[in-house]
């Protein structure tokens, strides 16, 4: 695993690189975005394995060769519980992400034999490698270069084995003739950050 630290936005370079798919995740001062807290990380690893680590300009969030990506239809962009990721991107790049797979989502669908959907629970069935989360509760807005080799590695592996989960999912979800309804799940996606924006973060649908 080849780990690329980046300040403010990717090359243009690296944009381009970009050829059908990539995961993406995010790290954060805390969950209450964007009322609170502040996106501090991006994290992206591309088909290869390469990933990168870009730290936004926090005065202005300008990042326009990685809003070029996410933005870009052609591009599939793999995360896991994109409900935070897409809301706090889109809410601080003021960008519109297209084309996305959330393995949570397509976990819970498909994976009805279990109730333990998280990304740890993931690799350990798809990948057999055992996920260290004790990094996650850190600070993540010091400088990129301060940060721990622990907590770089914490972050490349939350897109690390993405690409590998989405395609034992989504062989799953077609298998299972479950696979429409999570593309509907995901069109719902960007009703449901919206929902988050203006306040509305309980489920609308509970009685």
């Amino acid at each position: 695993m080849k780990i690329i630290k980046l300040k403010e936005d990717i090359t243009k370079e690296i944009a381009g690189s970009f050829k059908n798919s990539i995961a993406i995740d995010t790290e954060a001062t805390g969950l209450q975005i964007p009322e609170r807290d502040k996106l501090s990380l991006i994290q992206i690893c591309d088909e290869e394995g390469n990933v990168f680590i870009i730290q936004p300009n926090k005065n202005n969030y300008k990042a326009p060769n990685l809003v070029s990506v996410l933005e870009n239809e052609k591009i599939l962009k793999i995360g896991h519980f994109l409900r935070f990721d897409k809301n706090a991107l889109e809410f601080f790049l003021k960008c519109k992400i297209k084309n996305i797979f959330d393995t949570k989502i397509a976990s819970k669908i498909v994976r009805t034999y279990t109730d333990s959907h998280g990304l740890k629970n993931l690799v350990l069935e798809f990948c057999n490698k055992s996920l260290d989360k004790r990094q996650g509760s850190s600070d993540w807005n010091k400088d990129i270069n301060e940060l721990s080799d622990k907590q770089l590695e914490y972050a490349a592996n939350d897109v690390i084995f993405l690409h590998k989960i989405k395609n034992e999912l989504e062989r799953m979800l077609i298998r299972e003739k479950r696979i429409d309804i999570f593309k509907r799940c995901i069109s719902f996606l960007d009703t449901r950050v919206e929902l988050d924006q203006n306040g509305f973060k309980f489920d609308i649908f509970e009685h």
